[in-house]
């Protein structure tokens, strides 16, 4: 087989091999493999690649840059896809972003909030939203710190068209794997203990875990895990 990865059969094989590494991980932690979905992260991939994926069942796709990300949902829109926006929120471009997308994971300030539900079409389903958590406290990393998670959440949680679902987080590139479970537990603790202080039975969504420490985190719990490279290969 030719080493050209844009051979549908390449991408079959990847695909595969990832859904192999989540069922692994899930039998060893023992979860139900329907617990965790997959997100592909699609940013700066062509429209043709997330087609081939689409092809193969994928129906969850992540973009990190609202203008390419507009461009595409405009190009694709099949019944079943869903469009997850996992970038920097910047608050004069949340219009777009209450418009188009199924799922935000990056909500960190109550200001964003307001204005994503504000600016939601009236008649649309309500946005799912996961608040991003600076869980290792990075002064790179945007996020809210743990302890003022709950705060957000309880601020809001009665926002008519959101729909909070769980905590996003990107942890600190770590030196051990047991450093980098730390990071995912401590974010599993919190998601709890948000969702029973406040009665949010639907609060039970963790979006963590990437191409390189997948198993750690849905050892830890992850229901949403974002692959971008191991699916699509380097960013281009």
């Amino acid at each position: 087989m030719t080493h050209n990865s844009s051979h549908p059969s390449a991408f079959a094989e990847k695909f595969e091999l990832i859904q192999q590494r989540i069922r692994l991980a899930c039998d060893l932690a023992g979860r139900d493999y329907n617990e965790v979905s997959l997100l592909a992260v699609s940013k700066t991939k062509p429209i043709e690649l997330i087609e081939q994926f689409y092809a193969l069942g994928q129906q969850q796709f992540g973009e990190n840059y609202l203008q390419e990300a507009l461009q595409k949902i405009e190009a694709f829109c099949a019944p079943s896809v869903q469009w997850h926006y996992i970038g920097a929120i910047q608050s004069n471009k949340t219009r777009p972003i209450a418009e188009h997308f199924d799922w935000v994971h990056t909500v960190s300030s109550l200001k964003v909030a307001k204005r994503i539900n504000d600016q939601r079409l009236e008649g649309a389903k309500p946005l799912n939203v996961l608040i991003q958590v600076n869980i290792d406290r990075e002064t790179s990393k945007s996020g809210v710190f743990p302890e003022d998670a709950g705060n957000l959440v309880d601020a809001a949680k009665d926002m008519r068209q959101l729909n909070l679902r769980g905590l996003m987080v990107i942890p600190k590139k770590q030196t051990s794997p047991e450093l980098a479970r730390d990071s995912f537990a401590r974010t599993r603790q919190l998601q709890e203990s948000i969702s029973s202080q406040y009665g949010l039975p639907l609060f039970n969504q963790l979006s963590m875990g990437m191409s390189e420490d997948l198993e750690l985190a849905i050892g830890e719990g992850a229901t949403i895990i974002r692959v971008g490279s191991a699916l699509f290969g380097p960013r281009d």
